[in-house]
């Protein structure tokens, strides 16, 4: 059976963010994960797990101004300081949390840089954020998400991650399948999966159209869950999906497997 982790940057925005790991907890959720952990003191977040029995599996790198819009810099030429400082920050968060594995978002192309000087660098990132990490005893997976949400985002496909994976030359870079995004670009979700196996270390979820949860779409996520049981995935499954009412009116679906 999957193991489910709380996303709490979209589940329980009923309660403020320090208060959503208890309502996680009385869920029957075992883990949890974020985008980003920044706007706390390590330490605070480190106590809410440990009061409310939580794992944390999973939050991202520093990813710019993302009021503003920005949703990662690894691809920008002028932002690899800031990127590489980015790296020290989520490695201190990670070690404080216990959290095995920091994902890292591509951003959205820069306008006036080539395609192959993006990658350049992104290449480039990826290779100094897969050695700092694995340095500290954690895993690096990157992710790629869908052209309509975020129109200009650098990485759209897996077969992309993998072509990372292999011009960085780590042993310490894995994909992340959110299977709302490939859903959308690619579909065909359950060979989709089989294909990735290999390199996928994180699995995140939300259903199409809408980005709610389990259920209130297209996809049929209780044949890709035995799938993911019957081909021996052991990772997490991040649920980061937006309720279609509140967190809790729509956990029906989850409750059979927590």
């Amino acid at each position: 059976m999957p193991r489910f982790a709380a996303n709490l940057t979209m589940l329980y925005n009923e309660v403020d963010f320090l208060d959503r790991f208890a309502a996680a907890s009385a869920a029957g959720f075992k883990g949890v994960e974020y985008l980003f952990p920044y706007d706390y003191e390590p330490a605070q977040l480190a106590e809410m797990l440990e009061r409310h029995n939580l794992t944390q599996v999973l939050h991202n790198l520093p990813a710019g101004d993302w009021a503003a819009g920005e949703r990662g810099i690894a691809c920008h030429p002028d932002r690899m300081g800031e990127f590489q400082n980015g790296v020290g920050k989520a490695i201190e968060y990670a070690t404080a949390l216990s959290c095995p594995q920091v994902n890292c978002l591509a951003g959205i192309a820069p306008e006036g840089v080539s395609s192959e000087e993006q990658e350049a660098t992104l290449v480039t990132n990826l290779k100094f954020a897969a050695e700092h990490l694995g340095a500290a005893g954690v895993r690096l997976i990157v992710e790629p998400i869908n052209t309509i949400d975020i129109p200009g985002f650098a990485l759209n496909y897996p077969e992309q991650v993998r072509d990372l994976i292999e011009r960085v030359g780590s042993d310490n870079l894995f994909l992340q399948h959110d299977l709302y995004h490939m859903q959308i670009m690619q579909g065909d979700l359950a060979r989709n999966i089989e294909r990735n196996m290999d390199i996928i270390r994180h699995i995140q979820i939300a259903d199409n159209p809408g980005r709610h949860e389990p259920g209130t779409g297209e996809i049929n996520y209780a044949y890709l869950f035995g799938y993911l049981d019957e081909i021996g995935y052991d990772g997490w499954v991040g649920c980061e999906y937006v309720p279609a009412a509140t967190t809790d009116e729509g956990m029906g679906w989850v409750k059979a497997y927590l």
